[in-house]
C-alpha cells in the first residue's frame, strides 16, 4: 500500500458498494471486502490501488484484520433482505438477517476500532429508508436497519475522534432491488430508482465535508417513482 490513505469498503463486489469502490479509487487505497472472489478479481482489474479482502463478514476475526495497522476510511456496504409477513417470518430468517445487517457490522468495526483510531477514521454506515421507518412485508429487514442506525449513533459517542456517518437511500437499481422487485411481484424499474453512483456520491460528500464539518446522516431518495 501507498502513502495515499486507506479505504476498506465491504459488499464491494457489486452494488453501491462497488460503486463506492470505484468513486474512492482515484484517492485512496481499497481493500475490496466481499465472498465473491472472481468478481473481486474483475473489481481489481480495473482499480489501481485495490486489493481483495475475500471474507465471509459473518465469521470475521482477528486474523482477517491483521495487517490493518492504519485504516482512513470502513465502509459497510454488504447487506441482505428478505421480504415476508411477521407469519411468514421464521426465526432463522430474522436470525441471519441481523447477523448480517448488524452483528457482522459491529464486530468488523471493533476489531478494527485500532486502525480507525490511529488514523481518526470515518465509518460509512450504508442504511435505508427501511431504517427510518417500517412497512408491511419488510419488517425483519427494517428491525435490522433501525438497529444499524442506533449502532451508528452509539459509535458516534463513544468514539469522538471518529466519525460517523449514515447514508439512507431509497430504492437503488442494483440486483438486490431486482430480486425484491420479483419477490414483490412488480416490475424492475431502474428509470424510476436511484444509480449507485448516485449513492457513491453522497458518500462522498460525507467523507470530503470541511474539516469543521461532521455529517452524521444523508438521505437521498429517487427523484422518480415511489418514495420508497
Amino acid at each position: 500500500m501507498s502513502a495515499r490513505p486507506t479505504a476498506l469498503v465491504t459488499g464491494a463486489s457489486r452494488g453501491v458498494g462497488a460503486a463506492v469502490a470505484r468513486a474512492l479509487a482515484p484517492t485512496h487505497d481499497l481493500l475490496l471486502g466481499g465472498r465473491d472472489t472472481e468478481a473481486l478479481a474483475g473489481m481489481i482489474s480495473g482499480l489501481p490501488g485495490a486489493r481483495p479482502w475475500p471474507v465471509e463478514l459473518t465469521a470475521v476475526t482477528e486474523a482477517d484484520v491483521a495487517g490493518i495497522d492504519r485504516l482512513d476510511v470502513l465502509v459497510h456496504s454488504a447487506g441482505v433482505v428478505t421480504l415476508g409477513r411477521v407469519e411468514e417470518t421464521p426465526a432463522e430468517v430474522w436470525r441471519r438477517t441481523m447477523e448480517v445487517n448488524v452483528i457482522a457490522v459491529a464486530e468488523l468495526t471493533r476489531l478494527l476500532l485500532p486502525a480507525l483510531r490511529a488514523a481518526r477514521g470515518h465509518v460509512v454506515l450504508i442504511n435505508s429508508g427501511a431504517g427510518q421507518r417500517a412497512n408491511p412485508n419488510w419488517i425483519s429487514y427494517s428491525a435490522s436497519k433501525h438497529a444499524l442506525r442506533a449502532f451508528a449513533d452509539g459509535l458516534r459517542l463513544e468514539e469522538p475522534e471518529l466519525q460517523v456517518t449514515t447514508v439512507y437511500p431509497g430504492r437503488v437499481a442494483t440486483d438486490m432491488q431486482r430480486e425484491v422487485r420479483a419477490r414483490e411481484g412488480g416490475p424492475y424499474q431502474p428509470e424510476n430508482y436511484l444509480d449507485p453512483d448516485s449513492v457513491a456520491r453522497v458518500v462522498l460528500t460525507a467523507l470530503t465535508a470541511s474539516p469543521d464539518a461532521h455529517i452524521t446522516e444523508i438521505t437521498v431518495r429517487p427523484a422518480a417513482g415511489p418514495p420508497n
